[in-house]
């Protein structure tokens, strides 16, 4: 349900509450960690071999150097020939390629990963996201969520990956290279170990202020998102010209960038503020640690060779130590995300769990709508309120009305795209509320005004959804006349009806209209809904088209939904809806000879067209 999406506040409360503990950094990397393995777990494998290898090479590295300048003093003291410095030479060149070739290899490797992860996130996304009840996105709410979960689905899971693949690696590295240093200077390694505390005391606040700011931002994104779309898109293109809006959206748009960079100047200074501060922490330790190994030297307790190698592991250790940290900070900060991502998921997930029941009937005799009320998330008044109406197998049922009746919307309730508030939608004495969503669906075809446009082959459009068959497209678009606009085409039935994609061919509003409903023909459906499937279609298509419906439809029951009363004429029975309810009910000559608002209206639209020309 859309109420299951919180508000922003409460979000950030939440977040808050989620204590920075060991518990909860091994439950974020079993969670982000499984995500990445199952989407590529070769790679993953590889990536952390690689790390420990690295970490492995950067503390040869130090070794290498004390082997170096043993042997520089040896030689510089005549105790030992020029000669006895290719051998460490080579060593630490060969460790130094090593370890550039395994950042290479690791560079690439990283981003194969993560596009295997963006690819496996976004299949869970969209999955949840065509999930989730369509009551859903009349929710800002969701939509708010909706837009942060496709910013950091893709990513945050694998930088979660990444700061626990960086944060191993500088563990293994911090552990051989302070391993050395004891062997060096014993007492410089814990000098150095206090220098991640202050990165650990920042890092969370850190963490909640980038949170904060994303989800404080989102509604603006979606704004900028949104201006961004309608300057850009096709179909907008032709009325942002006629009005003359680029100039103002334009501005509209500017003002929200501007709003946008504020608030991010004010954040990006509070976390280089508290980044200072930590890295100020960590370099006076730093400074320490150098202060105590000068005294070491000082009083001749190392000798030049160790001094040296001391000086490159203390660099090292404490760059590992930082990086561990720094890894510790990406996961809890990507977490806070991935969170997020979680919860959006686990609604899509809940969603069909809830949706699951017994398959519905493949046939019925009868439908009925049993004091049906609906009310739309945020609206003071029921778009459906209290509806009863029954319709049986073969009818064609007309239900019409003013606009805002409530027509479309007792249209999804009955494709159980919208589950009631109050009663119930039964087949042959069957709460469809009991039925599975899908197998639900696949009863029912139902083309709404607003359909939508596949930029896909012909061919594709007509099947949307269903099982391709060749012979039955082209049944489909003969039966409703789309046959003789499609054939036209360069290449027939797989031409794309969109000029998005080169090749591809537009459509006319009627020749459309034609191919979203053999759409609904092509499903062999016991129940199909029209929602005004006419308005693009000239007087002479719609009367032909209407006049075919019930040879067409072979026997199935047809609801259709339409403002003009002179195209309903000939339905079985019609369903005269007002302010969310039915009013009246019964065929043409029975409403008009009760006189009440199907008359009225009937007769308002036929004199719009008998009234004599002045």
């Amino acid at each position: 349900m859309a109420e299951d999406f919180v508000d922003p506040v409460d979000l950030r409360i939440e977040a808050r509450a989620g204590r920075r503990s060991p518990r909860r950094l091994l439950a974020l990397c079993r969670r982000s960690t499984r995500l990445v393995r199952e989407a590529a777990p070769r790679s993953f494998a590889a990536s952390v071999i690689l790390q420990v290898a690295a970490a492995l090479l950067l503390a040869g590295q130090v070794w290498s150097v004390k082997l170096l300048l043993d042997a520089i003093l040896a030689a510089s003291d005549g105790g030992a020939s020029v000669a006895s410095l290719v051998w460490p030479v080579a060593v630490l060149a060969a460790l130094t390629a090593l370890t550039a070739l395994t950042g290479s290899v690791q560079s690439y490797l990283s981003r194969y990963l993560g596009e295997r992860v963006a690819r496996s996130m976004w299949r869970h996304v969209l999955g949840a996201a065509t999930a989730v009840p369509l009551r859903s996105f009349e929710s800002s709410a969701f939509y708010d969520r909706l837009r942060r979960v496709q910013t950091n689905a893709v990513s945050r899971p694998y930088q979660v990956t990444r700061g626990i693949l960086t944060t191993l690696g500088a563990a293994v590295s911090a552990v051989a290279v302070g391993a050395t240093l004891v062997g060096i200077a014993p007492v410089l390694l814990p000098l150095l170990l206090l220098g991640g505390v202050p990165l650990l005391l920042t890092s969370r606040r850190e963490s909640h202020l980038e949170f904060d700011f994303d989800v404080a931002q989102t509604p603006n994104q979606r704004l900028r998102a949104y201006l961004t779309h309608v300057l850009t898109d096709r179909d907008a293109a032709k009325e942002i010209r006629a009005f003359d809006l680029g100039e103002p959206l334009g501005h509209r748009m500017d003002d929200a960038y501007g709003t946008f960079l504020h608030d991010l100047g004010r954040h990006l200074r509070r976390r280089t503020l508290l980044s200072s501060v930590g890295t100020l922490g960590t370099a006076l330790v730093l400074a320490a640690t150098l202060g105590a190994l000068v005294v070491l030297i000082s009083r001749g307790e190392l000798g030049v060779a160790d001094a040296g190698a001391a000086v490159v592991a203390v660099r090292m250790l404490q760059g590992q130590i930082q990086s561990m940290f720094g890894g510790v900070q990406s996961v809890f900060e990507s977490g806070l995300f991935l969170d997020d991502v979680e919860a959006f998921l686990r609604t899509g997930v809940a969603a069909g769990v809830e949706s699951r029941g017994f398959p519905a009937p493949e046939r019925f005799d009868r439908v009925d709508v049993d004091d049906v009320s609906f009310t739309y998330p945020g609206a003071s008044t029921p778009a459906l309120d209290g509806v009863s109406l029954g319709m049986t197998a073969g009818e064609v049922v007309a239900i019409v009305g003013e606009n805002g009746s409530g027509k479309t919307t007792l249209a999804k309730v009955l494709a159980g795209l919208y589950e009631p508030d109050e009663g119930v939608v039964r087949w042959d004495g069957v709460d469809q509320a009991g039925m599975d969503r899908r197998s639900l669906r696949s009863r029912i075809a139902v083309i709404f005004q607003d359909f939508v446009r596949y930029a896909l082959p012909a061919s594709e459009n007509i099947s949307a959804g269903s099982e391709h068959d060749d012979a039955r497209v082209r049944a489909a678009a003969r039966a409703t006349g789309a046959d003789r606009a499609l054939e036209g085409l360069p290449d027939g039935y797989a031409t794309v009806l969109s000029r998005l994609f080169r090749g591809g061919r537009e459509l006319s509003g009627g020749q459309w209209q034609r191919v979203a409903l053999a759409r609904a023909y092509y499903r062999d459906a016991p129940l199909v809904i029209l929602d005004e499937p006419t308005s693009a279609l000239d007087p002479r298509a719609e009367h032909d088209l209407f006049a075919s419906l019930r040879d067409v439809l072979a026997g199935r029951t047809a609801v259709f939904i339409s403002h003009r009363f002179s195209t309903v004429r000939s339905a079985d029975r019609i369903f005269v809806m007002d302010a969310g309810r039915v009013v009246e009910a019964g065929d043409h000559d029975t409403l008009m000879a009760l006189g009440g608002l199907y008359a009225e209206l009937f007769t308002i639209q036929a004199a719009a067209y008998s009234e004599p020309t002045a």
